[in-house]
């Protein structure tokens, strides 16, 4: 019952590919007024170049003298002193390229209007999906103009609901968020984890439905975790860190699987499952809906991973289901006595299987859903119904079918973009899903199970005219002959004369397929007349493993080939210019961007890489988590795939005297995922050797991570800043 794509639970998806958080917002009546105002003063075409000097006066950054050797090859690495960040060198290089970069950006003349425009936009209601359990329905809304959406709970949804988890009770300024919310089985109870100042590691909390009071139990040393109920709500099970100083887990270690009792403290929580024979395996619970069985996904990578079962009330009767790491296997639910599975072993497009514990060999498995031309995106087993949502070109489509394979019906859906949703248990009678397109705000629809019948649960209301926008898709060829699709999302009327500002976005990792979805900050960019353009690359998912695994390790460089094609291709049919042309990218886009740059500095106006994995030689270095990023990108200690890594590495290529376009890149001084000190190193470099006078500033965030969970306001500012930056130099020439 999860996606395809977040199978994988126990590491963390490099992706948010999701360009903000699911902070959402409503109509603000200062801003009503003068929303068109705002919008044509924010306009790319009427803004005036800011003025500056020549010359930049960049923060000194001591040159080391460490040297490694990678197979016989010497890689100097001057800056490895900022992997500390603890040192008092590193702190006050952070603090010297915030006291340059942040009075530059906010005196970019289109920043302030940016910033209050999307603060406007930004500023509408919204729901989440509801999930049910037992009598009570969960769901998150937001008014509008609060940083953090609210948890509220009801037994009927046409009611009025009670507000039950307010992330803001945690933290003033919203950087303590609310990540994951797990009712139990009858909805009695709900386990809920907190991220401080976006961290990964998250502790979680049980709260009482009835009371709305918080019990004594306690749970930390987790990230990437989810919580599985018992049937009884009385416990449930989790994966967690071992313990590596007073308050703080090992992340370099592999997690084990424990089973926590309500009401009692986390150091009687019992050891379920461990496998110390293989540290960089990490198993991740499930309970089966009738209790019976405990499905245990062990992982490492997102190539392939292990499936173990173990009878809930025998510890010791653990059969290795799919245990030969020969593809990716995610656990829908149980129907029936049997196990349902999707897997790509023998389906690089993804497949449904079925398996009974009594005959659990290959041999004996029943295919349930075969393979098709589409791509398998993600798929639930719930209300004894199967929801399989396809990609065709990497746009949805939804076929539902009956346990035995029977081919129910396919979904309508109200026109072209991404669906996402369809929870619940087996027994459910209703589930929820949400449409949305890249000029489509979300809108959630309530599905009748029994009846097969979709109505309209909540749409979202956004004071813009999308009429005016349009959106194609168009196939280029890439270096080797590859046909790639692209998104293009232009203002109506646009003019194919080279001359429009255009955000080229791309991410081209870890199995994620970029598929139509709303954004606000894309909406502002169009509002200042320009373009958006959103290739799916190889290394994603929107063709299935065969187009993933084309873009990895030592053919990662496909992905470079992929994005610097499509800006070609953007230049060559006049959509844009390179001086007009700026590329963004977060996380592995982040690296995509690095990469990018260094390949192609002559090809781009401007530069936003963003919390990026910029040393491709060291990057699995920090924690285990890192590590198993190489199922994507490898590791620098093989050979064949240092020669692959050093040849793209953004730090390690960049070179001397070389004129870089105008690049701003942005991470936050907590980010434990991709650490900050890539964009430090990067940064650094860059600074050292740049051959012209184009800006090469560096924003650090403080009290943040990676991404997820930031408050609204800083992801207004942070995006304000960006789009000012972009604006400042694509307007030129």
């Amino acid at each position: 019952m999860r996606s395809i794509v977040s199978l994988l639970s126990g590491i963390a998806l490099l992706a948010m590919v999701v360009l903000v958080s699911s902070c959402s917002s409503s109509d603000d009546e200062e801003a009503t007024a003068s929303l068109s105002d705002t919008a044509a003063s924010a306009r790319l075409e009427t803004s005036n170049a800011h003025s500056r000097t020549s010359a930049w006066d960049y923060p000194r950054a001591t040159r080391g003298a460490v040297k490694d050797d990678y197979h016989g090859v010497t890689v100097n690495d001057p800056y490895r002193w900022m992997e500390d960040p603890e040192n008092a060198d590193t702190k006050n290089w952070v603090k010297a390229q915030n006291a340059l970069s942040e009075p530059y950006l906010k005196g970019l003349n289109l920043q302030d209007s940016i910033n209050k425009r999307m603060t406007q936009l930004w500023n509408y209601a919204s729901y989440s999906r509801p999930q049910k359990s037992g009598d009570y329905y969960f769901y998150r809304y937001n008014t509008g103009a609060q940083d953090q959406s609210i948890v509220y709970v009801t037994t009927d949804l046409e009611a009025t609901p009670a507000k039950f988890i307010d992330p803001m009770d945690f933290s003033e300024d919203g950087t303590v968020a609310l990540y994951q919310v797990e009712p139990s089985p009858d909805g009695s109870l709900v386990a809920y984890s907190l991220s401080d100042g976006g961290s990964d590691w998250q502790n979680w909390h049980v709260r009482d439905t009835k009371t709305g009071k918080d019990l004594d139990d306690f749970i930390t040393y987790t990230k990437f975790t989810s919580i599985s109920w018992t049937p009884n709500s009385r416990s449930f099970y989790y994966s967690r860190y071992p313990e590596k100083t007073a308050g703080k887990g090992d992340g370099s270690k592999a997690v084990s699987v424990y089973h926590h009792r309500i009401g009692q403290p986390q150091k009687n929580d019992t050891l379920v499952y461990s496998l110390p024979e293989n540290p960089r395996h990490n198993p991740y619970a499930e309970v089966t809906e009738d209790g019976k069985h405990l499905i245990i996904n062990v992982s490492e990578g997102y190539e392939s991973n292990a499936i173990h079962v173990m009878k809930s009330s025998d510890p010791d009767s653990v059969v290795r289901l799919m245990d030969k790491w020969d593809g990716l296997y995610s656990f829908l639910g149980s129907h029936d006595g049997e196990l349902f599975f999707t897997t790509t072993y023998q389906a690089p497009n993804w497949r449904v299987v079925a398996v009974s514990m009594n005959k659990p060999e290959p041999e004996n498995w029943r295919e349930v859903i075969a393979a098709k031309e589409e791509a398998l995106d993600d798929v639930e087993l719930t209300g004894g119904q199967i929801f399989a949502n396809y990609l065709r070109d990497a746009k949805s489509f939804v076929e539902v079918y009956a346990p035995d394979g029977e081919r129910l019906k396919s979904l309508e859906l109200p026109g072209i973009g991404s669906v996402d949703g369809f929870a619940g248990g087996d027994d459910a009678n209703e589930t929820f899903f949400t449409f949305e397109s890249f000029t489509e705000p979300p809108t959630i629809f309530r599905y009748n199970i029994a009846i097969g019948e979709a109505k309209i649960f909540r749409s979202t209301n956004v004071e813009v005219d999308f009429s005016q926008f349009s959106t194609t898709q168009e196939f280029y060829e890439s270096k080797d002959g590859t046909q790639v699709p692209m998104f293009i999302i232009a203002p109506k009327g646009m003019k194919r004369d080279g001359s429009n500002p255009t955000l080229l976005y791309g991410y081209g990792g870890f199995d994620i397929s970029l598929t139509p979805s709303y954004k606000t900050p894309y909406i502002v960019w169009l509002e200042m007349g320009g373009i958006v353009a959103i290739p799916n690359l190889r290394g994603g998912g929107e063709y299935g493993k065969k187009w993933h695994k084309a873009g990895t390790k030592t053919d990662k460089q496909n992905v470079f080939d992929d994005f610097i094609a499509a800006a070609e291709y953007l230049i060559d049919n006049q959509y844009t210019s390179k001086q007009h042309l700026g590329i963004s990218g977060r996380s592995n886009g982040g690296l995509l961007i690095g990469a990018a740059v260094t390949q192609r500095p002559d090809l781009f106006g401007a530069a936003l890489p963003a919390v990026g994995v910029l040393d491709m030689l060291r990057y699995h270095t920090p924690s285990a988590n890192a590590r198993a990023w190489s199922s994507d990108y490898g590791l620098s200690e093989d050979p064949e795939q240092f020669k692959a890594l050093y040849a793209y590495s953004p730090l390690h290529n960049i070179k001397e005297g070389t004129c870089y376009p105008p690049t701003l890149v942005t991470t936050a001084d907590r980010d434990d995922r991709v650490v900050p000190w890539h964009s430090f190193k990067f940064t650094a470099e860059l600074q050292h050797v740049q051959g012209c006078d184009n800006p090469v500033l560096s924003r650090i965030e403080t009290r943040a991570g990676h991404g997820a969970g930031k408050p609204k306001w800083m992801t207004i500012e942070d995006y304000a800043y960006q789009w000012a930056f972009l604006a400042e130099f694509l307007n030129k020439g």
